[in-house]
């Protein structure tokens, strides 16, 4: 079993029309065995930017804390929250510098940029990004949720549309998959509101 399978996870984000939607299941394992049905693998940077972290849950908590902390440090020096973009740039560039012994992470990163045009990419545990116009997934669920995703998605959908469409992708493909599931968690992003809203799976 490879070490990026060992808590199980599944990740999607999706774009809709001048919004996004990130979302997770909260299945904690170790290996088959299920320690937590409520764990958190979607953090939010600031409102309009939000990371996910499938992997290795240590890891993931780490990387997160390391990247809250150089956010932190980003705002007292700009005055500002920093843009999709440049936040991808620099969870690359924190991956890529720990090559040698990585954070066992697929982060995928979501928010809105300028002019509130949503911006969603992923990347491996080396820090290199693949950029997507439509979803991006990761996990060890992907496989499922690119099929599911790729039959589902339909270009600029209103976030309630969107929401069914991220929902229903990932509880239809977390079934799929023994590592990850136990319900969802999905956050929901407008310009002018977040909503986060839990799903109810299968438990088994």
């Amino acid at each position: 079993m490879s070490i990026f399978e060992y808590n199980g996870s599944a990740l999607v984000a999706m774009v809709g029309h001048n919004c996004f939607a990130i979302a997770s299941d909260r299945r904690l394992g170790v290996q088959l065995q299920t320690v937590a049905t409520d764990f958190q693998r979607i953090f939010k940077i600031h409102d309009k930017l939000f990371i996910g972290l499938s992997g290795l849950a240590s890891d993931a908590q780490t990387l997160y804390q390391r990247l809250v902390f150089r956010h932190k440090l980003y705002q007292l020096r700009e005055e500002r929250d920093m843009k999709p973009e440049t936040f991808a740039s620099l969870v690359s560039s924190m991956q890529y510098e720990k090559r040698f012994g990585p954070y066992f992470c697929q982060p995928v990163i979501a928010g809105l940029g300028d002019g509130d045009k949503p911006f969603i990419c992923t990347m491996d545990a080396i820090g290199a990004k693949e950029l997507a116009k439509d979803f991006v997934v990761a996990g060890t669920a992907s496989e499922s949720l690119y099929g599911a995703c790729e039959a589902m998605f339909k270009p600029d959908l209103e976030p309630e549309e969107l929401f069914e469409t991220i929902s229903q992708a990932l509880l239809s493909s977390v079934d799929r998959d023994c590592l990850s599931g136990w319900g969802g968690h999905v956050y929901l992003v407008t310009p002018t509101e977040v909503k986060e809203r839990i799903l109810k799976g299968r438990m088994d």
